[in-house]
């Protein structure tokens, strides 16, 4: 049986899991010492799939005959209002450690969990997981009278979600 309830961003916690490998591990060092299972302070988060869809017209013919599935391309965003330099090391490695690193580095990699459980009926959730993740951009606001938010960009490999009704 399907889960039929609804959530809001109160039934929600996002937490991060790598895999092995040197990206992975690299993003298991930052997520440990920065405590990022679950990741606090989230203002916001946005996950978008999108599927490139191409048309097939035919000589003669107004309307497609065919529609081709092509690449999908998963992207989204995370807001948070707690500037301690995780998720721009998250996203950076070594690189984002406060020195200039002498060549290259890994560009870590994790899982990113968003999960949905309604308290008013324990046991019914919903969980998305984009897996492959990597953060392509990292910025934050300081306004004058308001809470100073950062806000990251990323894209995953492939997603997957998962539907548990009590």
């Amino acid at each position: 049986m399907a889960n039929t309830h609804i959530f809001t961003g109160l039934d929600g916690s996002i937490s991060v899991a790598v895999e092995a490998g040197p990206e992975g591990d690299a993003a298991k060092g930052i997520a440990e010492a920065y405590a990022l299972t679950p990741i606090g302070r989230a203002t916001g988060v946005t996950v978008r799939v999108s599927s490139d869809i191409r048309p097939f017209h035919e000589i003669g013919q107004r309307y497609a005959t065919e529609l081709r599935a092509g690449n999908v391309n998963i992207s989204g965003t995370i807001g948070r209002a707690h500037v301690n330099g995780a998720l721009l090391r998250l996203m950076l490695g070594e690189g984002g450690g406060g020195t200039r690193p002498a060549g290259s580095f890994v560009s870590p990699t994790f899982n990113l969990s968003l999960r949905m459980e309604n308290g008013a009926f324990p046991g019914n959730s919903a969980t998305v997981t984009v897996h492959g993740v990597k953060l392509d951009g990292w910025s934050f606001t300081m306004p004058e009278d308001d809470f100073v938010l950062e806000e990251v960009s990323f894209k995953g490999l492939w997603i997957g979600a998962e539907d548990t009704a009590a």
